[in-house]
């Protein structure tokens, strides 16, 4: 097995994504690339740490690679926006990813360079870290399978995104 770190905007959108890829045995809201050690969710929410909303994926590479997992990344969030996805606004929902060691960068270097290829506007996503990860609070997790199916911004935001997972990448999601 095993991890990725990316941060794509609010975590529980990002994390029901990866939730749906097969070969993910795992998704973790959590906070990185901050100055305050164990931060709240209120912390981070206020922009003052410096912490991104991420998931920690865990994956099994012989069946998802760290590659399509960035290429999903690109295509379920807009790496164009500065700071912030859609009504999010704030470093705390900055794209970026975290990689945990040189393979992962250069392939999130290379993964950038697709996801530009595709896009007129500037992609903006940064290539951050090393940096500690902090899992974030019991009820940020599986939230959308918990609770955010009555939360009215996670069924404007989420649907759409999975839609686009399992159109651009119906080989990769999960049965059922």
């Amino acid at each position: 097995m095993q991890t990725a770190i990316v941060a794509g905007g609010c975590f529980w959108c990002t994390e029901a994504v990866y939730n749906d890829v097969q070969g993910v045995s795992g998704v973790e809201s959590g906070y990185i690339g901050g100055e305050t050690e164990n931060p709240t969710y209120k912390e981070v929410c206020s922009g003052r740490t410096g912490h991104a909303e991420a998931v920690k994926i865990t994956f099994n590479p012989e069946i998802v690679r760290y590659g399509d997992l960035l290429d999903i990344f690109f295509a379920t969030h807009d790496p164009t926006q500065l700071n912030r996805q859609g009504n999010d606004v704030g470093t705390q929902y900055r794209s970026a990813i975290f990689p945990m060691d040189d393979a992962q960068r250069a392939e999130a270097e290379a993964a950038i360079e697709r996801a530009q290829a595709e896009r007129d506007k500037p992609v903006v996503t940064t290539i951050e870290g090393p940096a500690t990860w902090y899992p974030a609070e019991d009820y940020h997790q599986e939230y959308w399978v918990n609770d955010g199916q009555r939360n009215p911004y996670c069924v404007a935001t989420i649907p759409p995104k999975l839609d686009k997972l399992r159109k651009s990448f119906a080989d990769k999601v999960r049965p059922g």
